[in-house]
Parts: C-alpha cells; structure tokens; sequence
C-alpha cells in the first residue's frame, strides 16, 4: 500500500529505522522501540509502541513503521497519505481518533470498560492519584460518554466526546518535513 510520501522524506525515515534497528535484522523490536528516549518516559509509551506491532507478532519491519507513523503526519498531508482500505488519508481526524481509541481498547474488544480506563489512567498519573480518586475520574468519563448505557465507550461514543479538539493538531509530529 503506497503511502505516497517523498523519496527524501523515505530515505530519513529510513536512517531513523536503521539508527534504531540495535539487531541489524531489518526489523524494529519492542526493545527497540523502549530505547527512544521520548517513549521511555512516555507513561504511554507501551500503548504507543504496541501499536507498531500487528496482533501475535514481535518484530516491525519498514513498511510497517511508515504505515504507523503515517497517522502521525499533519493533516495538510492527507491527499499524499491514502489509507487505501478506507479510501481514508491515514492521518484524517478518524483515523487518527481510531489510533487514540485503540490506546485504551486494552483488549481489543472495540470498546473501552471502566476497567480499561482504570488502567491507562494509572499508566498516566502513577501513584499521584488515589485509586478511589481514579474511579472516581473513570466513572465520571463513561458516565458523560456512554450515551445507549452499556457501561463502556464506543468508537463513536469516543468520537463524539472528541468532536471539539483539535486532534488534528495534538495528534501530528513534524518528522518528514
């Protein structure tokens, strides 16, 4: 699936892969990825790197990497960035709200229970909060996102409480420019 990006912006990516590449295999591992700096203090930085891995594998090859990456490119990219499944750019406000929905979807059920929640807002704030306090904060959220009272958030459900950031602009990095 061609992601349409430059030959100059490819052959940086490609220094970057290969910088982090410690194995010299061609592919990216979880270690790997645990050696970037920023991702090391990231208190998401496990969701973050798992989304480069595709379900029962360990190893990322290039193309893989790009394709992850491309989620992350600012939106003025989006007619060079076709995800050609959905016909998509991958960068668009869904597919980079998917992205973030699927930091919390801890197993991958396509929603996000209470207990997901608890879980990825203990990775973000440690032991600074008391865990009544983050049940507290958990209950809280899927009370004013969960609107047909199933007890958990949908994608849309996600999208909805979303609709008025900017996840355009809190969701790209500038590393292909």
């Amino acid at each position: 699936k061609k992601l349409n990006i430059s030959h100059s912006q490819i052959t940086r990516l490609y220094s970057r892969f290969h910088s982090l590449d410690k194995g010299e295999n061609g592919a990216l591992s979880r270690e790997d990825f645990q050696r970037i700096p920023e991702l090391a203090i990231n208190p998401l930085g496990d969701r973050i790197i798992n989304a480069f891995f595709p379900e029962g594998e360990d190893q990322v090859n290039f193309r893989g990497f790009m394709r992850t990456l491309a989620h992350f490119r600012p939106v003025e990219d989006n007619e060079k960035n076709k995800d050609l499944t959905s016909g998509e750019p991958l960068n668009s406000r869904t597919n980079k709200l998917h992205f973030a929905f699927q930091l919390y979807d801890l197993d991958r059920d396509d929603k996000i229970s209470r207990d997901e929640l608890l879980q990825v807002l203990r990775m973000m704030v440690g032991v600074n909060i008391s865990d009544e306090q983050l049940g507290s904060i958990a209950d809280r959220t899927i009370q004013e996102a969960d609107t047909n009272g199933d007890m958990c958030i949908s994608f849309s459900e996600f999208t909805k409480v979303l609709e008025k950031v900017d996840v355009e602009q809190k969701m790209s990095i500038r590393f292909l420019h």
